[in-house]
């Protein structure tokens, strides 16, 4: 079939396998072209399949020649459906750690469930003994509470007001304002459950219980912070009550960690492209301000470059990490750079739909969301007959 982007709003339904195998294949290459690091030996992901979760994945095992399982919730094609960008991305990543001789699986399914822990934990006890780094990174609207029932939907909204600010439409670089009104008590608090740290805990909680955590375990779980520009709707919204659980979490993790040398982080990464920064207002017209400037100056990362430093730099560097006042890394100590941030600032308060795209790197965004979903990638013939049903070589 001919395969051509559908989108619709943030979301595209179609999705490319040549495209994504490509983008999966320049974030091994840039990976490789980079010193070794003397980094973990048997990896769990749970969120793997895109974003920082595959970058992650990449990292561990192009960069420390690491086993990995990862776990993710993608669909395969199915009639004249394509399959999930994730799960081109893992087939081409499984595929690639084959050939270089790293032993790699994938459970897909609900990470939030007991099933799937339990799946994986039986994996982890016959192929890989013992998990020597944990990465947190699932990103999900919705989840089902495996011991109450109960089902939880997150929303992004601010608290306690109203809030208003610019937008964009990247499809048609459309400037608007974006009016949210606040979230009640129990979308908070719905919201902490889905994107807050009690099922990081959890799985943490299971590897203990089953022995299943070397020694010296290190477990990282990542967020955001962001400027004041988009505090209003993400740090000090909903979101960010999510993830100050998450923090809470994080130190309570070290504690358990402790008794065995283990050690929990909050990493707290750069504003970039994805499925989850695109539904949330404000944020794509700030992401194509901060692209501008980050790219004019040479700063410019995307995952897999945030990912390598956080690996090489902070987690398994000669020194100890360093670490903010409040315990966590900052892998978006660029991005927060003073003269980043007021350059930004006064490119925002310019920003409209006749010059976003002088005064924004808008058509950056845009092509990097398409690249999300394997499109507009060099070097692929997107009018070519293209097969959407693709294997993941070590689904489990």
């Amino acid at each position: 079939m001919i395969i051509q982007p559908k989108s619709r709003g943030f979301i595209c339904t179609t999705a490319h396998p040549e495209g994504c195998a490509s983008q999966v294949q320049r974030q091994i290459e840039y990976v490789q072209s980079k010193p070794a690091i003397n980094g973990p030996r048997n990896v769990l992901v749970v969120g793997a399949s895109t974003g920082y979760g595959l970058a992650s994945r990449i990292v561990a095992s192009f960069a420390s020649g690491a086993n990995t399982i990862g776990v993710y919730f993608d669909k395969a094609a199915e009639g004249v459906r394509t399959a999930s960008a994730g799960w081109y991305n893992s087939a081409a990543f499984e595929q690639a750690a084959a050939a270089a001789g790293n032993k790699s699986f994938s459970i897909v399914g609900d990470a939030f469930s007991d099933e799937i822990k339990a799946k994986t934990l039986d994996l982890i006890r016959t192929e890989l003994g013992q998990i020597d780094l944990v990465v947190y990174s699932v990103a999900s609207p919705r989840r089902t509470h495996p011991k109450t029932g109960e089902s939880f939907a997150s929303v992004i909204k601010p608290l306690g007001e109203t809030y208003s600010n610019k937008t964009v439409n990247f499809h048609n670089g459309e400037v608007t304002t974006a009016t949210i009104e606040p979230a009640t008590e129990d979308e908070l608090r719905q919201t902490i459950a889905v994107m807050g740290g009690e099922d990081w805990e959890m799985w943490i909680d299971e590897l203990q219980k089953a022995g299943l955590l070397a020694d010296n375990a290190t477990t990282v779980a990542y967020s955001y912070l962001g400027p004041e520009i988009t505090h209003a709707v993400y740090k000090e919204g909903t979101i960010g009550a999510a993830k100050d659980d998450l923090e809470v979490t994080s130190k309570r993790l070290n504690e358990k960690l402790a008794a065995s040398g283990g050690r929990s982080f909050i990493s707290v990464n750069k504003a970039l492209v994805t499925q989850s920064s695109s539904a949330i207002p404000v944020v794509p017209l700030y992401i194509s301000a901060l692209y501008k400037v980050m790219k004019e100056k040479g700063l410019h990362e995307g995952c897999i470059e945030q990912m390598y430093r956080l690996f090489s730099e902070r987690l398994y560097g000669a020194a100890p990490a360093a670490l903010d006042e409040k315990g966590r890394i900052r892998i978006d100590d660029w991005e927060m750079r003073d003269d980043v941030q007021a350059e930004v600032a006064q490119l925002w308060a310019d920003l409209t739909t006749e010059n976003v795209y002088e005064k924004s790197d808008l058509l950056g965004y845009r092509k990097e969301f398409f690249q999300l979903f394997g499109f507009e990638t060099d070097g692929i013939n997107y009018e070519a007959d293209t097969n959407p049903e693709v294997d993941i070589p070590n689904l489990r």
